[in-house]
């Protein structure tokens, strides 16, 4: 019984432990994810009024440009995944994961080639287990991301769609991250961002019933457009990579306050298990003295006889 109490509090203190770690973390992602909310919350605004200009031009003017053209038959796309660095974030990555999956079979069937490009280790190394190709991989930079890991990973992007297709280029670039919705909601999204479908862009940039300003371009529309091209694509990518940080917080402050509230009740359920054994050992302890007592006290009464 004795080797059955020392059992429940190795296993008690070796859960507190674990249980002490669990609420660091907790902690440490609470006050992350403070601060990327207000890093998401100031690059929106420029994403939009960028996102704006962009509209401002493809609509009032007739120039084919990557940009805003749509290729008639399109070949090939790129399909750029954000994923985390550090796991211990419940569903986070397995969800950005199956909808870039999901966005990669639905972009086969429609016969396009598909290029993968990856952010963060736990995708790389999901693609990697399973010998799946990857046409170029960011790592290092997820938890607090910057406009120049951003313009890093956009550079090989801006050149793909710059490309034509026979030398190696795309002519689509989708974006898979994950949406900071709440601290309790984040949401795998797939978003087109080239070429821009100006409809619907149009309808989120501008609200309604603003019209666009006219504007006069100079030196032309195709050089305004050349310029816009990676200045959109990088903000763009900044704010996601920003969504996708505040996400992986809130997602690791939500596991790690789970297994936190876990550790508690397992505790509590060893805690009983070894205040039974504890009392069944003193009970035993207690009948032995009885018994032995009993027998000297009918050991002496025999004698005396």
């Amino acid at each position: 019984m004795g080797a059955q109490l020392r059992v429940y509090k190795r296993r008690i203190r070796s859960v507190s432990a674990t249980k002490k770690i669990t609420k660091a973390m907790e902690m440490i992602a609470a006050s992350r994810v403070v601060k990327a909310q207000r890093k998401v919350a100031a690059s929106t605004p420029y994403a939009t009024e960028l996102t704006r200009a962009v509209t401002a031009v493809g609509t009032g003017s007739n120039t084919r440009h990557p940009l805003t053209t749509e290729a008639e038959n399109p070949a090939r796309a790129a399909v750029l995944l954000l994923t985390s660095d550090r796991g211990l974030a419940g569903a986070f990555n397995s969800n950005a994961i199956k909808a870039a999956e999901q966005l990669t079979e639905r972009l086969e069937r429609e016969g396009r080639q598909v290029d993968t490009y990856i952010v963060g280790r736990r995708g790389v190394a999901h693609y990697n287990f399973r010998e799946r190709k990857v046409a170029e991989s960011f790592t290092g930079f997820t938890d607090e991301p910057s406009y120049a890991d951003a313009k890093k990973v956009a550079a090989p992007l801006i050149e793909a769609i710059e490309k034509e297709t026979a030398d190696g280029g795309v002519d689509e670039l989708h974006i898979v991250y994950t949406e900071f919705v709440s601290m309790m909601t984040q949401t795998a999204l797939d978003a087109r961002l080239l070429p821009l479908r100006l409809e619907e862009v149009a309808e989120e940039a501008v609200p309604k019933g603003e019209i666009l300003p006219l504007y006069d371009f100079e030196p032309s529309a195709e050089d305004v457009l050349d310029a816009l091209l990676p200045r959109y694509v990088e903000s763009r990518i900044y704010n996601a990579l920003l969504q996708s940080a505040a996400s992986k917080h809130a997602a690791t402050r939500r596991a790690m306050k789970s297994a936190t509230d876990n550790a508690g009740e397992l505790i509590n359920t060893l805690s009983r298990l070894a205040n039974a054994a504890r009392q069944a050992e003193i009970t035993q302890e207690i009948s032995e003295i009885v018994g032995g007592a009993s027998a000297l006290a009918d050991a002496t009464a025999g004698s005396d006889r």
